[in-house]
């Protein structure tokens, strides 16, 4: 979504007409986003805000990955030391996952904008001590009207540089997200095409998939980046509205 629908609090474009039109065109969508910020409720107030209404079956994003990569490896839940914010960690309770500081099962990491140098540490002990070491994703930046920010990525580098642990991610462009996506759309991958903004996360992960990919030029990529690229999208253009036409 970020870099696709929107930068913060800035719509690329009329979203209301262009999910219009992706629905008069009878598409189905699901919106998958590394960001594991917002819950699932969050991700469709915002939406609503910018006069968009989807179904929560329609939203898929990290925190809901590395909770369905827990729950294959710990059933049932348990205490793990969480570096993120309020969505990530509803999203992880709802999964019977909780905050906790000692004896805890993993690690999980991803963006968080209350980070300190004492976060860091408890995290890193912890790995350290040999708990599993979790990230929601890679994006080592974060789109904003202000320009690129660091993402959740750039959180999940200092602690793999000061754990020397390398985390389990669970977002894209590794497959659980895709999968979870695909899952829900029921559809085989190759009649599926992944919009997204970035080239190492969501068109890396649509091609691994078997999805068609289309990349957008209105988030982190330049046209510089692309002409590098191999192999190329499926599809490439300035924004959503452009790529409907």
């Amino acid at each position: 979504m970020d870099g696709v629908l929107w930068k913060d609090k800035q719509p690329i474009g009329d979203l209301p007409a262009i999910f219009l039109k992706i629905r008069s065109m009878g598409l189905s969508f699901i919106l998958a986003t590394n960001n594991a910020v917002r819950s699932v409720e969050q991700h469709q107030e915002k939406l609503a805000q910018f006069g968009v209404f989807v179904e929560d079956w329609q939203v898929v994003n990290s925190g809901m990955a590395v909770a369905f990569l827990l729950d294959q490896q710990f059933p049932g839940g348990g205490p793990v030391y969480i570096v993120g914010e309020s969505g990530l960690l509803t999203t992880l309770v709802r999964q019977g996952f909780y905050q906790a500081e000692d004896n805890v099962i993993a690690v999980v990491a991803g963006y968080d904008r209350q980070i300190t140098f004492d976060k860091f540490s408890k995290a890193n002990n912890l790995i350290r001590k040999g708990a599993p070491f979790y990230g929601t994703n890679p994006d080592i930046t974060f789109p904003t009207p202000d320009g690129l920010g660091p993402g959740a990525g750039a959180f999940l580098a200092f602690l793999e540089v000061s754990s020397g642990v390398k985390p389990i991610i669970a977002g894209k462009p590794y497959p659980t997200l895709f999968n979870l996506a695909i899952k829900r759309l029921g559809l085989p991958a190759n009649q599926i095409l992944a919009v997204g903004d970035r080239l190492d996360t969501d068109i890396l992960g649509a091609q691994r998939a078997g999805c068609r990919a289309a990349l957008v030029l209105s988030g982190v990529t330049s046209k510089t980046e692309l002409d590098l690229w191999s192999p190329a999208p499926d599809i490439v253009s300035p924004d959503l509205a452009s790529m409907l036409k």
